[in-house]
């Protein structure tokens, strides 16, 4: 019964261990393709199309609190920002990707790098969250703990398991 019960546990954590992949996958795909839009898309349209759709707010309450703080992002976004962000998104996107494709091939060497992926990618969110206080980095702090226990926990089973012969 308890080794049934275990059996049970331990596919379970498999499963969460390649949803979590699944969802680590997809985010990166869309920090990927958004840092290649950002790219794309010039400093100069964000501000021109922000004011089109905020121009009838402001006319109605020019102290819209997200209006004004939409038209302030967009006044604020220079080219160094918006070639900062691409950067950014990509380069995380193309990191977490190749972590994930990694894992998802088994590759043993993969476990412990990722590991040191997510606790750096962490230490930066503590770090933004300090100057920014956005909530969001602190819940993808905690997804990236869970993430990393389940790395490891996988890590650990393949290890124990026996090699194919």
């Amino acid at each position: 019964m308890i080794g049934r019960f275990s059996n049970a546990v331990e596919r379970r954590l498999h499963q969460l261990f390649e949803v979590s992949l699944l969802a680590k996958g997809a985010f990166a795909a869309t920090e990927l393709l958004s840092g290649i839009a950002i790219w794309l898309v010039s400093a100069d349209w964000v501000t021109a199309t922000v004011r089109w759709l905020t121009r009838q707010e402001i006319v109605e309450d020019p102290r819209d609190r997200l209006a004004n703080w939409l038209l302030g992002f967009a006044q604020g976004y220079s080219v160094s920002t918006q070639h900062f962000w691409a950067l950014y998104l990509v380069g995380h996107g193309v990191v977490k990707l190749a972590v994930v494709a990694a894992l998802a091939y088994r590759l043993l060497w993969a476990y412990p790098v990722s590991i040191f992926v997510l606790v750096g990618f962490i230490l930066y969110q503590i770090e933004r969250y300090s100057v920014t206080h956005a909530p969001i980095l602190i819940a993808l702090s905690l997804f990236d703990l869970v993430v990393i226990w389940l790395v490891w926990h996988e890590y650990q089973r393949m290890k124990a398991a026996p090699e194919p012969k």
